[in-house]
């Protein structure tokens, strides 16, 4: 059964939200696909994101990955609403190298309150994707507490 997001204008909050995301832009991330229950995020390999092995560090798929986690969530929830990360964890499957990354966040189970979610990280190198990382999280829906979407 496919997913029913509560607002109609759900793909614009999500990418205003993302747009104010100062830390995103820090990392050079770019909102790509927004549907009910689905969020993607590039990340462009540079330099500057990598750690003594020249591989993709750790921390900066954590926060792609956790991003477009709370992004999926985000997309069913109602309008003036609010996401959080509540908590997450993460498998680091093997060394992340390429040319870019996407971080594709789903949502496994929506409730009222929190929704369970996944998002997997995926390298491109010469046209091929690798599995590099996978998130499993949970987010909450924050209402009237005055916090922007």
């Amino acid at each position: 059964m496919p997913l029913q997001p509560k607002d109609p204008a759900y793909a614009e909050r999500v990418r205003t939200s993302f747009d104010r995301q100062a830390f995103m832009a820090t990392l050079g991330a770019r909102l790509g696909r927004v549907a009910p229950g689905e969020v993607d995020i590039e990340l462009p390999v540079r330099d500057a994101l990598t750690q003594q092995h020249g591989f993709v560090h750790a921390g900066a798929l954590a926060s792609v990955l956790d991003s477009a986690a709370g992004y999926a969530a985000f997309t069913l929830m109602p309008a003036g609403a609010a996401v959080l990360s509540i908590e997450f964890k993460i498998n680091m499957l093997e060394p992340a190298r390429g040319s870019s990354i996407v971080a594709r966040g789903r949502v496994v189970r929506a409730g009222r309150t929190i929704s369970v979610c996944r998002a997997d990280a995926l390298a491109s190198e010469n046209g091929r994707e690798t599995l590099v990382a996978t998130l499993t999280g949970t987010m909450m829906c924050v209402e009237g507490r005055g916090l922007a979407g």
